[in-house]
């Protein structure tokens, strides 16, 4: 694993800074699927940051589906490149079934999905 950095003074909160960061690391390689990550007290202590903020960084990924907790063995990347669309896919059928619940048009919801997806500038 390279080296994590935490800025206290950005904008950005800790733990997502540390999250970002992760994800990098495994989007690149870094992080392999299977690779074991530091235990939360072990991160925090080596960043100077509150264990809260990695336990955070580390449920986000987890729901995400990055990574994987396996209780006293530790926890492990979970990542791989198909791993991303594997969550868009849940979260799609997920909307789906919301729009249908509140009978929004799937054009509707196809508008609703290409706004979400148009940067902000």
């Amino acid at each position: 694993m390279t080296l994590l950095t935490v800025d206290p003074t950005a904008p950005t909160p800790p733990f997502e800074q540390l999250r970002a960061q992760l994800l990098s690391q495994m989007r690149e390689g870094a992080l392999p699927a299977g690779a074991r990550l530091p235990t939360v007290r072990q991160l925090a202590a080596d960043l100077g940051v509150a264990p809260g903020t990695v336990a955070r960084a580390y449920k986000e990924l987890e729901a995400a589906g990055a990574i994987e907790t396996r209780g006293r063995n530790g926890t492990v990347v979970a990542w791989s490149p198909d791993a991303g669309e594997r969550r868009v896919q849940e979260l799609a059928a997920q909307l789906a079934a919301a729009a249908r619940e509140h009978a929004l048009s799937p054009d509707r919801v196809r508008a609703i999905v290409e706004a979400a997806l148009t940067p902000i500038e």
